[in-house]
């Protein structure tokens, strides 16, 4: 017998569907929106509305709105940049903000956390730099963002390409005992796949928030600018232990991470300074570490003739200077052109340096104890050195050029240690160096120790002022994160000289504080035992004062059992059926 063809038998069942959904189907769909009407009607009632549940939730959305949302905009808001600039009323400066250390957690921050507490971590710093990054923008509308490195937590563990060996450096310090034990695992599972995701994570944390400050610069702003390219150590590595396959990796998808920015009428000149410490390293001499340290060296040769031409083309746009290049359209051989029209520098006489600011991930060379000000979250300015301050601040009768002597502070000061990796400080003659070639420093911005700190170096280093920027990150030891509002003013004309009446000092500063999650977490948990008491209290109370309670007692049937859209129950079976006769 010839077996039923494929679609006759799908056709009956889709007749089978249809009849049901005619018949039963359409008798239960009823008979449910039936039951859910009734239980809206029994619920839409004054005292289910507004009952003390449903308060205690009411309080509950407005806690996590607060602690999770407000919270971030409310304290960002109260950084306004009128709330502290002193510029004159009728200054339209540049506003700043430099963010340091995002770190964004990885395999490599907490190996041995077990999941899902792992994955609870990066969903939870992820969120908190969201959220803070997020108001930045939307709150204060920078003009320009300056990262300061560090921008991953282990991005110069990932490989930069399939089936490559990754072997550390065989010279250098060594790894603590918990990396030893993990770096084979990093290297065998997470490579340039990996790297890659986490790119697109730093971008969808920081890169697409940034329009949520607008499109439209500030008066008289050429332009909103983001610069992330400035690498940190847990970015590349430190000084002779760069690989450069993960330095070019960096530079591909972030950009150059030796440049000038021309912003607000002053040169920002970012350094590489975790590379250019390879030229300073004990193991300069026995192997070849140029690779590292060249391209920052034949940056620093060049710097202060880049910083003029880009001040040049900058202030032409500002003043209407037409200063572009007027080439005839000829095709002629490269050694018999005239290339005297070719700008390469314009000099000092036709373009003043303008005030620069200097931008390394690693803080310039400071003595041991060196403090760090009333700012510094972690250990405040001890009593002893705060007394030795003031004396030494009403002597002021010390000789013209007499070196200033420091207050010791170890606790308040960065500590000048090296490990793996790692260096706290740039080495003395490096920063000297630094200062020298780059030229007309009047401020440096760093980063790399999650912490505030601001000083004044020696004359050595030009005296210049360095303000070590705080983590943007709640992982990284310090319980309020922040990031540093700069406002630059500068007035010039157009060969870039200052115009009467501007302002001595051109950059001002700000710290602005994020959010202390970990307190937030605290009140959280406050507002549970609070809660619990509060629903233990009201169920105590109900009987006793005879409140009305939250549950809904048990409809009845008309035969006085209870309602239900189920079959009736065993012992209304024994109520309607007559009882059998006897035989």
């Amino acid at each position: 017998m010839a077996k039923p063809l494929k679609g006759g038998r799908l056709h009956m069942r889709g007749r089978a569907v249809l009849a049901w959904m005619c018949g039963p189907g359409r008798e239960m769909a009823a008979a449910v929106a039936a039951r859910t009407a009734h239980q809206i009607r029994r619920n839409l009632v004054a005292r289910r509305v507004f009952s003390f549940p449903h308060f205690l939730l009411l309080f509950w959305m407005v806690i996590l709105l607060w602690g999770e949302r407000w919270v971030f905009d409310s304290k960002v808001q109260r950084c306004e940049w009128r709330n502290w600039e002193k510029w004159p009323k009728h200054a339209n400066p540049h506003h700043l903000v430099f963010v340091a250390d995002p770190q964004i957690i990885d395999p490599h921050s907490y190996p041995g956390r077990p999941w899902p507490l792992s994955s609870l971590t990066v969903l939870i710093t992820d969120n908190y730099l969201r959220r803070g990054y997020r108001a930045v923008q939307s709150q204060l509308r920078p003009d320009s963002v300056f990262f300061l490195g560090d921008l991953f937590d282990g991005g110069r563990e990932w490989r930069t390409r399939p089936g490559t060996a990754f072997v550390d450096p065989k010279w250098g310090g060594s790894r603590s005992a918990t990396e030893k034990k993990w770096v084979g695992t990093w290297h065998r599972r997470y490579g340039q796949d990996f790297w890659l995701r986490e790119y697109r994570r730093f971008s969808d944390i920081f890169f697409k928030p940034f329009n949520a400050g607008g499109g439209v610069p500030g008066p008289f702003q050429r332009g909103r600018k983001l610069v992330a390219s400035l690498p940190g150590n847990h970015d590349l590595g430190f000084g002779a232990q760069i690989q450069v396959p993960v330095r070019d990796r960096f530079g591909a998808f972030f950009g150059e991470t030796n440049r000038v920015d021309v912003v607000g009428n002053h040169s920002i000149v970012s350094v590489d300074t975790v590379s250019l410490s390879a030229g300073t390293s004990p193991y300069r001499d026995s192997h070849d570490l140029k690779p590292i340290y060249g391209p920052v060296h034949e940056f620093l040769d060049e710097v202060q003739v880049r910083k003029r031409k880009l001040a040049y083309e900058e202030l032409g746009v500002w003043h209407g200077v037409d200063r572009g290049l007027k080439l005839r359209h000829k095709v002629e051989d490269v050694g018999n052109a005239d290339l005297s029209r070719v700008l390469r520098d314009p000099g000092p006489e036709a373009v003043a340096d303008l005030p620069t600011i200097l931008l390394t991930h690693v803080p310039l060379f400071r003595p041991p104890g060196t403090p760090c000000g009333p700012l510094r979250e972690r250990w405040p300015p001890s009593r002893a050195a705060r007394k030795q301050q003031q004396q030494q601040q009403q002597q002021e009768s010390r000789a013209d050029g007499a070196e200033e002597a420091t207050v010791r502070d170890d606790g308040n000061a960065i500590s000048v240690v090296a490990g793996y990796q790692y260096q706290n400080v740039l080495g003395e003659d490096d920063s000297a160096d630094l200062i020298r070639r780059v030229g007309n420093v009047v401020h440096v911005f760093s980063g790399d120790d999650h912490d505030y700190c601001e000083l004044e170096h020696s004359a050595s280093q030009g005296r210049v002022r360095e303000i070590t920027v705080k983590s943007f990150s709640m992982a990284m030891g310090i319980s309020s994160p922040g990031f540093l509002m700069v406002s630059l003013y500068n007035p010039v004309d157009a060969s870039g000289r200052p115009l009467p009446g501007s302002p001595d000092t051109t950059v001002q500063t700000h710290l602005c504080l994020l959010p202390n999650q970990f307190r937030t977490y605290t009140k959280y948990v406050l507002f549970v035992v609070v809660s619990l008491l509060l629903l233990s209290a009201r169920a105590f109370l109900v009987p006793v004062l005879h409140l009305t309670p939250f549950a809904l007692e048990p409809e009845t049937s008309p035969r006085g059992g209870p309602s239900s859209l189920l079959l009736p129950t065993h012992r209304d079976k024994l109520k309607v059926e007559p009882p059998e006769p006897a035989r």
